[in-house]
């Protein structure tokens, strides 16, 4: 895929640019509660205050559905986009139309301003051509910054990459420079993990990576589909039994691509969901007891897995083995998070992983900042995963 990057972006002195951030962060008490998302946006808007440009940061903040309201006000997070780029942020109160262009007029070059939320426009999540024309006329570039929201065809994330010379900003294109490495051109072997509760939420990823990679390590809930499907009794566990056909379908799938799929042969499994009860055990998958249910993968099968990622080049990594929320189930998440994290070390493997969950999960086992890339986007890196094109991400390649 080709994008144009700030290295090609010119001149920009003096000149309005439309950045596209996600500033869609948690808040609790009129206080952002993690910063992760704003701490992305600096190497982009600094580096464009740095040349001189005025940068107009474009974003949303909740879904107020083309309704104006206090509580949705993007100027709630401007003291903490202040505070991690340690410059002044200005706010003005629309992003398109007349006061909002007058506005604009008067900034100073090198500055930082927050627009209005644009989702306080009924057009911006219909990609309606008068607000994109609308919001055009505020600046001479567009960079978009934000694959997290590049899932969406909507006026401020694909629609202006139409109508203004558009680039990719720094966090968008250390993204998508990752994801290249892990699943467009990636080296081979290539191993994806993919964990999660239920098969029927990650179908199409599934049945997308069987035909990408050459090691497909299954985990979490949806592992015991799979195994139900292969005719284990997986006893009181979170189980689709619905989905059985569909998981063999996949398997079929995977076994007529060169695809190996790894399902646990051992568990640590219990009678109760709850933190180290007394009736955990580790048992051969094809022991398991009625009124039990598989709560994280075993041993046998964790070391197994991470010798499986020492003869990869590659690993993409969704959602976690097992209930890693609770003690001891987080066992088999943690070790193979290590395992790939040291291989990254190495220089043994390219590590990306991406998906609320896993983020959490890795920077539970402590191994976040080894892997080679950890995407903080949602949708979007699901979309991804899944072979889907992104809209504005399409907008870029073809801008």
């Amino acid at each position: 895929m080709t994008f144009r990057t700030l290295d090609d972006i010119g001149d920009v002195q003096g000149k309005a640019v439309l950045v596209r951030e996600d500033l869609n962060v948690p808040m609790a008490d009129g206080q952002v509660t993690d910063d992760t998302r704003l701490r992305a946006t600096v190497a982009t808007l600094a580096e464009l205050a740095d040349k001189g440009a005025r940068v107009l940061v474009l974003a949303h903040f909740g879904r107020p559905k083309g309704v104006r309201s206090d509580a949705n006000s993007l100027i709630h997070i401007v003291p903490a986009l202040q505070a991690v780029l340690g410059r002044p942020v200005g706010f003005v109160a629309d992003c398109a139309g007349a006061e909002a262009e007058a506005a604009v007029a008067a900034l100073a070059p090198g500055s930082v301003t927050v627009l209005e939320n644009t989702r306080f426009h009924a057009g911006e999540e219909a990609n309606d051509p008068a607000l994109v024309a609308a919001m055009a006329r505020l600046g001479t570039f567009y960079v978009n910054d934000a694959f997290s929201a590049a899932h969406r065809a909507h006026a401020s994330t694909e629609g202006l990459a139409h109508v203004l010379p558009a680039f990719a900003g720094r966090a968008m294109q250390a993204e998508l420079e990752a994801l290249e490495k892990a699943l467009g051109n990636p080296e081979h072997p290539v191993a994806a993990v993919v964990g999660g509760a239920k098969v029927s939420t990650k179908l199409d990823v599934l049945t997308h990576l069987v035909t990408k990679v050459d090691h497909l390590i299954i985990g979490g809930g949806m592992a015991n589909t799979f195994l139900a499907a292969r005719g284990i009794d997986v006893g009181k566990s979170l189980c689709e039994h619905d989905l059985a056909p569909t998981a063999e379908a996949i398997l079929e799938a995977a076994d007529q691509a060169g695809c190996t799929v790894h399902l646990p042969y051992d568990a640590l499994v219990a009678t109760a969901f709850a933190a180290n009860p007394p009736s955990l055990r580790v048992a051969n998958v094809h022991e398991i007891a009625a009124d039990e249910m598989i709560l994280d993968l075993g041993p046998q099968a964790t070391e197994a897995l991470a010798d499986v990622l020492k003869t990869c080049r590659t690993l993409v990594w969704n959602g976690p083995l097992g209930a890693f929320e609770i003690a001891p189930f987080d066992t088999a998440t943690v070790a193979l998070a290590r395992s790939a994290a040291a291989l990254t070390r190495e220089q043994a493997l390219i590590s990306v992983a991406g998906g609320g969950d896993t983020v959490a999960a890795l920077h539970h086992a402590g191994v976040a900042d080894d892997f080679s890339y950890v995407s903080t986007a949602g949708g979007a890196f699901l979309e991804w995963m899944e072979g889907k094109v992104l809209p504005g991400v399409a907008a870029l390649s073809a801008a």
